[in-house]
């Protein structure tokens, strides 16, 4: 499976940008993909996820409401929608992908895309 984010650049606070991740070779009908992002000196954290056949969404905390993350599966893509980010939004975003959810956490994510940056200004 490869995975390539697109979408990153420098954004207002309050703005509504919308990140890519186009994959292609072998997909999993239990697959999950996810965004994860890693701001300069934190580690990096989950963002949300999708499971690819039934779009079943979930997010880590400090983005519900404001981010979100679908799927067309005709075109083997997924998006991040973020709306009104924050300058703490600031990092680079990962798109990942993993058979299935074993662990519940990003060790589940075999597959990982390069990282697109996004920088929030106010």
């Amino acid at each position: 499976v490869q995975l390539q984010a697109f979408g990153g650049g420098l954004v207002q606070a309050g703005g509504s940008p919308r990140l890519s991740c186009a994959a292609s070779g072998r997909t999993f009908t239990n697959a999950v993909m996810g965004w994860f992002r890693q701001a300069p000196g934190k580690e990096r954290e989950f963002v949300a996820r999708i499971t690819w056949n039934l779009g079943t969404t979930h997010y880590t905390d400090s983005v519900k409401g404001r981010f979100t993350i679908s799927r067309d599966s005709a075109k083997n893509m997924v998006y991040l929608q973020m709306n009104s980010p924050k300058t703490e939004d600031t990092a680079v975003y990962y798109c990942a992908a993993a058979r299935s959810l074993r662990n519940g956490d990003s060790t589940d994510y075999v597959w990982w895309g390069r990282g697109t940056q996004v920088t929030v200004s106010s």
